[in-house]
């Protein structure tokens, strides 16, 4: 791969015949990684010091939505249902079940639900963890009240299948959050070049830059799953302090949206 300039992206793209929104290789790379979920320093370290701002950014979002009043409360998402699709080892999981919803964690890599549900049984938390494709849930007619999308879109075959899936998955009036990767120049140097190639903060071949989703597209998808964006900013990193903030004028790498679903079911 030459990491001096971006590679072309196809504006054709490739048939998928069985209709899977699971990248095969994808879910075998971070497979291999998933022994390392929970370690802070290990390759999932740019996604634990991430995670915070993920977390206040969700609940407050959710807190707003469903008018849940005093953020300050030990358990203010109580009696919320939550999806995390792609969950890996239950990062997000985790902290939405302490913050009082009943979450669900899916994961198509089998060996990210293992650890998942390992961890969750030694902090003596209760998620329903599933080895599933969002696809698959929908086929069962599940419905939540949130579907989290975290760094999970820029990893999967199709990314309209995936989120009309997802959308499907969201009760009318219900919040989807989605966290990507934007298709940039700066987001190729920093996300590819800077974090594979010269930082070294995660491994080489973590992301493909020609599956990053820019918000236009992404805006798109989820307008034909009958999805409308509410909120749209951008995720910085400032690697002197390293720590993330919230930045609505810079969308150039990552970025959060907040879409609600309509009162129709998606096409």
């Amino acid at each position: 791969m030459n990491i001096a300039n971006p590679p072309k992206r196809s504006d054709q793209a490739a048939p998928n015949p069985s209709r899977s929104t699971i990248d095969d290789a994808e879910i075998e790379k971070f497979g291999k990684m998933a022994e390392d979920w929970w370690n802070p320093d290990g390759p999932f370290k740019p996604l634990h010091a991430l995670n915070p701002l993920r977390i206040q950014f969700i609940r407050d979002q959710l807190i707003q939505h469903f008018q849940r009043g005093d953020p300050l409360k030990p358990t203010p998402l109580r009696g919320l249902t939550i999806l995390d699709i792609g969950c890996g080892g239950g990062l997000l999981c985790e902290p939405m079940t302490r913050l009082g919803a009943m979450v669900t964690g899916v994961d198509a890599a089998d060996r990210n639900i293992d650890i998942a549900r390992t961890h969750a049984q030694r902090m003596e938390l209760s998620i329903d963890y599933r080895c599933a494709a969002a696809e698959d849930l929908a086929a069962e007619g599940l419905a939540f009240d949130v579907v989290l999308n975290m760094e999970v879109v820029e990893h999967v075959a199709e990314v309209d299948l995936f989120l009309n899936a997802a959308a499907r998955l969201v009760r009318p009036g219900g919040l989807m959050i989605v966290a990507t990767l934007n298709r940039t120049a700066k987001s190729y140097a920093l996300a590819i070049v800077g974090a594979e190639y010269i930082m070294r903060w995660l491994p080489v071949g973590t992301h493909d830059w020609l599956k990053f989703v820019r918000p236009s597209e992404l805006a798109r998808s989820l307008r034909t799953a009958n999805m409308k964006i509410e909120t749209l900013t951008g995720l910085t990193y400032n690697p002197l302090k390293e720590t993330w903030s919230l930045n609505e004028r810079d969308l150039g790498v990552n970025y959060i949206a907040t879409a609600i679903r309509t009162n129709r079911l998606p096409a």
